[in-house]
């Protein structure tokens, strides 16, 4: 079975890339053969960068092509591809059904009430894929309720996956935190959305309920998008009467600094004011990290199935949630446990591998010959 990825990809600084790169190597591992091709800039074992946002057209599927794939699989972020919300790719998927190959496409994002670019978009996606993949049954829902039956049936949930990790040792030493401090984390790209600044205006709040925390805020922007936020977020730092509790990481994240950065937080906090996924959340399940979330469907969702963490259904409750996590260390450690269990039972990437696996088999089409039909992968 050829499997051929139309998808950004490390290096390439972006969390579909990286979930790219998680899910064909667990592919691999289980005997799929994985091609990608990519923006330009990617690279790794069977990549191929091959086209920018603008001439994705005939260069992707010119590339993708060659490699005579059973099926081609697009993962799908409204960003990815180009202005219009990544119209480019539809051209694609069509010209793959033009000749047979089927297409699944993942859409990583789903609004519950899309603007009508967003909702043309996806319509058209769901119209000349073969399957379309979400990460979450609410998103599957919100797809129901907004398309056709003949679209909406070809629908079908596999989460997000995560890694088998264990947490780094000493992680807050290796970063020069005091060990015997509590240590609140925001982590991502800065941008509007993460509502990171809400932490930083609540801190003094958060001290008079635990005295000895430290904020901890991780990340920086993409190229130059949303400098402006970045600097307005660095205000709030300087404004702060408890800026002496605040540390700021800045710069890409390598995965090893990632790792141990999550590994040093006692309580992670995403206080997302929009979201459809998090590829964060997923990271903190994986390493047992109990968060703090905004009551958005994608974190209320994923929340409440695996006993991660607490969902925050009002601004002003954050102050309160957070310093109960940090003064209890039990309830903390049993989400911990449970983010862990959940990633084991459901979300480890040799799971979400083998859902995939089962999908592009439902697909593979024979002649009916019977006997006479010997099909080696």
């Amino acid at each position: 079975m050829r499997i051929g990825y139309i998808s950004s990809y490390p290096p390439i600084e972006c969390g579909i890339a990286a979930y790219s790169a998680y899910l064909s190597d667990a592919l691999r591992e289980q005997g799929v053969d994985v091609y990608v091709v990519s923006h330009l800039g990617a690279s790794g074992p069977q990549v191929f960068p091959a086209f920018n946002e603008n001439d994705l057209d005939d260069k992707a599927y010119q590339v993708a092509l060659r490699f005579t794939p059973d099926i081609v699989h697009v993962q799908h972020e409204f960003g990815l591809y180009g202005p219009h919300f990544g119209v480019n790719i539809l051209p694609v998927i069509v010209k793959f059904r033009l000749i047979g190959v089927p297409v699944v496409t993942t859409l990583h994002t789903v609004y519950e009430n899309p603007q009508p670019g967003h909702r043309v978009l996806i319509e058209n996606i769901l119209a000349n894929s073969e399957r379309v993949i979400v990460h979450q049954d609410y998103q599957r829902r919100t797809l129901e309720k907004l398309y056709p039956p003949q679209y909406s049936r070809k629908v079908t949930v596999i989460p997000h996956g995560a890694r088998l990790v264990e947490p780094v040792a000493g992680a807050k030493a290796k970063l020069g935190l005091p060990a015997d401090r509590k240590v609140i984390l925001m982590i991502g790209y800065f941008r509007p959305s993460k509502n990171f600044e809400l932490v930083i205006d609540l801190l003094p709040e958060i001290l008079r309920r635990y005295p000895d925390a430290l904020l901890v805020l991780a990340g920086k922007i993409r190229n130059q998008e949303y400098a402006e936020y970045r600097n307005q977020l660095f205000e709030h730092i300087r404004r702060s009467p408890a800026r002496d509790h605040i540390r700021v990481i800045l710069g890409q994240l390598r995965q090893e600094t990632f790792d141990t950065i999550l590994s040093a937080a006692d309580v992670v906090v995403l206080p997302y004011k929009l979201t459809s996924q998090s590829g964060i959340l997923a990271h903190c399940l994986a390493f047992g990290r109990p968060v703090v979330t905004s009551d958005t469907p994608a974190m209320r969702e994923l929340i409440r199935q695996s006993g991660a963490g607490l969902i925050v259904a009002s601004d002003d409750r954050y102050a309160e949630a957070i310093a109960e996590l940090l003064g209890d260390e039990a309830k903390a450690r049993a989400m911990g446990e449970a983010a862990r269990r959940f990633v084991r039972e459901k979300l480890a990437w040799p799971l979400i591998a083998r859902r995939h696996v089962e999908l592009y088999e439902g697909l593979m089409t024979h002649p009916d010959i019977g006997s006479q039909i010997i099909v080696v992968d």
